[in-house]
């Protein structure tokens, strides 16, 4: 079977934010990167090439597929901040409706700056989403 492309390396995860542009997205990177140190009670890693990923898990898919990835991330992409909310969002409505302006996809918050969301909320949804895959793992 083959292996995910995205992996952890020991990168530099400063040294790579601070390339960041502009200003404004790398200050709100480092505002998400506390904030998910602070909730997982992990460190900053590198996951390939421009994901930061804290915390690490087992999971298998119901192929039978197994992987490790992390509980939660971010990536500060052109477009928009990237966060990464493993869980999905299907269980976290009431939550969604609180939170401000953003777009979704699967397990993806894309969320074009800081201030339009508010930040009480985001962390409650890190928060469910973390505690929801370690009680599964």
């Amino acid at each position: 079977m083959a292996e995910l492309k995205t992996q952890p390396h020991d990168g530099d995860v400063n040294e790579f934010l601070n390339k960041v542009e502009p200003l404004s997205k790398r200050d709100d990177s480092y505002k998400v990167k506390e904030i998910m140190e602070e909730i997982t009670g992990a460190k900053a890693v590198m996951w390939g090439p421009s994901i930061i990923g804290f915390g690490d898990y087992h999971y298998k898919y119901a192929s039978g597929r197994e992987a490790d990835w992390f509980y939660t991330g971010f990536s500060p992409r052109k477009q928009a901040l990237t966060l990464y909310i493993m869980s999905g969002f299907s269980r976290y409505e009431s939550l969604m409706e609180k939170l401000g302006k953003f777009k979704t996809g699967k397990g993806c918050l894309y969320i074009k700056k800081i201030d339009d969301i508010d930040i009480t909320v985001l962390k409650e949804l890190i928060t469910e989403s973390v505690n929801y895959l370690r009680s599964k793992n």
